[in-house]
């Protein structure tokens, strides 16, 4: 399905030199002089490399249309993760490096949602926020008197953060799984 260059949106999958693409990012670039042009970091998806494309905001790409099904994730099992249908209980290998940066917070019997093009996994959508426990808070420091001052935590699975001043070690946390960022204290 062919569609205009600057509708590619991270996540989609567009055939390009006679190659499949996974779009990873993308941004729109207006130049002080001439016309628009959209810039996509892209990766392959036989080989794994990144590339960067630029076209013309007019110009046209193949998209390819990618079906989604959900998956329980099992283990992890060497380069493969070990996904479970949750229909048909039939395990399902797919390569650990489809999740890119988004890895750590991958946790036991979590719903993961599989991009498919032709019954080929080529990428992995993760839920959008995850419970993690703070095992490491920097005490607060008194005279700090902004409100919004954040400060720097460890999370359970490694990932540094920042948490507003009430929140200390031992605490569970709602951690937005995009940018690794606090939405709130779990309350659970």
């Amino acid at each position: 399905m062919k569609q205009q260059a600057n509708l590619i949106r991270a996540g989609q999958v567009i055939e390009h030199d006679g190659r499949r693409w996974t779009v990873l990012k993308q941004q729109i670039i207006t130049p002080g002089k001439g016309g628009a042009f959209i810039q996509v970091e892209m990766r392959d998806l036989k080989t794994g490399n990144k590339t960067n494309e630029r076209w013309r905001t007019a110009d046209t790409v193949e998209r390819l249309m990618t079906e989604d099904k959900e998956y329980t994730y099992s283990y992890t099992e060497g380069s493969n993760l070990v996904l479970m249908d949750p229909e048909t209980f039939e395990p399902t290998h797919v390569p650990v490096e489809l999740l890119g940066d988004v890895a750590p917070f991958l946790q036991d019997n979590m719903t993961i949602t599989v991009d498919l093009v032709e019954g080929e996994p080529v990428a992995l959508h993760l839920p959008q926020s995850v419970v993690l426990e703070v095992v490491e808070a920097d005490p607060v420091v008194k005279g700090q008197t902004a409100s919004s001052s954040y400060k720097p935590a460890k999370l359970s699975n490694g990932v540094k953060t920042m948490v507003p001043p009430f929140i200390e070690a031992g605490e569970k946390i709602v951690v937005r799984i995009e940018d690794a960022s606090y939405m709130e204290r779990f309350k659970g």
